[in-house]
């Protein structure tokens, strides 16, 4: 085939490939939001049934010989046929030797993990999900073992399947960066005398309310609903099956207004990324090139850097007060924007105040890196991340659920949890940048979101899905990826807030 050829052909594959997955997608939101609970393992089913679909029409032959052939001359390409050669060889090395029965056979072992990970949470009881985890940490290594030009360190290969480039070794250093920083500071902030009031927070509120207000931040942050939706789940996710369908989903608590309301934010950050990027992106099948890490950044972007800033709080306050009246009306809104900025060791990590969030991913960094070293047993996991959380801050889960149990990640694998951290050092640094093109805190205080969702459009989203994330950082500030300006940040905000 030539060159030519070879395009038109992956091109019409992926097409095909592209209905099963937008049908696995739907399905999957639905397995995460709807779904009765005796039906999900059968809905798992369907969807390892389709997406096994998509991965048998990958190994075909002539599928593989026209990757072959666009990847040997992708210096004779444009920038988008170019980044859909290297991402599909890369796939090719990591998944030519896997049969569509093992790939099969692994999505049943992810889709049973959910479900028993749902169970146990509920039940509060580890022992119910603990042999799906070690199914997980398996399959983790049997894909290892079939890819071609296999990483030394076994965890580097499952981190380069969220974040292209990153290593363990390198995440050492940059959480040796944030250790040496922060835990110091983190002692001056709890010895301080500075009492930050925090008693509305926990105010009873309807989840009609919560509902009201979710959709008031999203029309805020100019997500477009003629494009997407707000939904309720569990573990609050964004998905977007179809390049015109971005899920927004969040949890609400009738004692915690903030959680829902930071969820969305969030999550409404990562809707706004794929609803801003450049349609070719789906025109030449790279939408998925995006990492977690470039994904987290925005999201945590918008939810941190915008959201828990004075002046969005400023902006947002008289809309809360009108729907949150039995909350807010004997609070100010600079009570409100302390509060939303309270620092104070939790168990939960997606209840986290910004400054501590980072020990929470360095807490599940060393626990995976033991998980894949074979350092821990699967049933004595409960008991190390009860350790590791007494050890960083000072606290310690009373029981699973609020331990081990409350993240979703591992029913998918290993190496997720680093990239939100990698978030906040992305964004920091263009955030900085952002600020030299124009006062980001007067836009903010505007609700000028077209022009900081125009900037994040040309500069951030642009090229997210055609470089990696260590070209695409520069290409952003012109710098190397830094936790400084993360850091500097967190510094110079609680400082200030706690008067040290």
């Amino acid at each position: 085939m030539t060159l030519e050829e070879s395009y038109q052909y992956l091109d019409q594959v992926l097409s095909e490939v592209e209905k099963f997955d937008h049908a696995a997608s739907i399905l999957n939101f639905d397995l995460e939001t709807i779904c009765p609970q005796d039906a999900m393992e059968q809905e798992g089913n369907t969807i390892a049934f389709l997406t096994n679909q998509s991965f048998q029409r990958k190994k075909d032959p002539k599928f593989v010989e026209a990757i072959e052939v666009l990847y040997a001359g992708r210096d004779q390409l444009d920038d988008f046929r170019r980044a859909l050669a290297e991402s599909l060889h890369r796939e090719l090395l990591r998944t030519r030797n896997m049969t569509p029965e093992m790939d099969h056979a692994h999505s049943l072992v992810y889709n049973k993990a959910y479900v028993d990970w749902l169970e146990a949470k509920e039940a509060s009881d580890f022992s119910r999900f603990a042999p799906s985890l070690e199914a997980v940490r398996k399959v983790g290594f049997e894909e290892i073992s079939v890819m071609e030009e296999a990483k030394p360190v076994a965890y580097d290969n499952l981190l380069n399947l969220y974040e292209l480039g990153m290593t363990r070794d390198r995440l050492d250093r940059l959480f040796d960066a944030c250790r040496e920083r922060l835990v110091p500071l983190l002692k001056k902030i709890m010895d301080s005398k500075r009492q930050i009031r925090r008693d509305f927070l926990t105010r009873p509120v309807t989840d009609a309310a919560q509902e009201e207000f979710a959709y008031y931040l999203l029309n805020t942050m100019k997500f477009d609903f003629a494009r997407g939706l707000l939904g309720t789940t569990e573990h609050p996710f964004t998905d977007s099956p179809a390049r015109y369908d971005q899920r927004v989903t969040t949890h609400y608590d009738p004692n915690a207004f903030v959680s829902s309301m930071y969820s969305v934010i969030h999550e409404g950050g990562h809707a706004l990324f794929d609803q801003n990027q450049p349609g070719e992106n789906w025109e030449y099948h790279i939408y998925t090139n995006k990492t977690m890490g470039q994904h987290e950044s925005v999201s945590r972007f918008y939810e941190n850097l915008i959201g828990r800033s004075e002046a969005f709080v400023n902006l947002i306050y008289p809309k809360a007060k009108e729907i949150f009246p039995e909350v807010l009306s004997d609070v100010t809104a600079r009570e409100l924007y302390e509060a939303v900025n309270i620092v104070e060791p939790s168990l939960i990590r997606t209840e986290a105040d910004e400054f501590t969030y980072v020990f929470h991913i360095i807490i599940r960094f060393e626990i995976e890196k033991l998980i894949l070293d074979g350092k821990v047993k699967t049933e004595d996991l409960p008991g190390l991340w009860n350790d590791m959380y007494e050890k960083y801050l000072g606290i310690r889960p009373g029981n699973d659920r609020e331990g081990i149990l409350q993240d979703v990640h591992w029913t998918g694998g290993f190496g997720y949890f680093p990239t939100y951290a990698l978030g906040n050092f992305y964004n920091a640094m263009y955030y900085n940048e952002m600020n030299k093109a124009f006062s980001v805190e007067e836009a903010v205080a505007a609700g000028d979101f077209e022009k900081i969702n125009g900037w994040m459009r040309d500069h951030v989203f642009a090229k997210a899905d055609r470089l990696e994330p260590a070209l695409w950082i520069r290409d952003i500030t012109g710098r190397d990826l830094t936790p400084d300006d993360f850091l500097d940040y967190l510094e110079k905000k609680y400082t200030k807030l706690y008067q040290l």
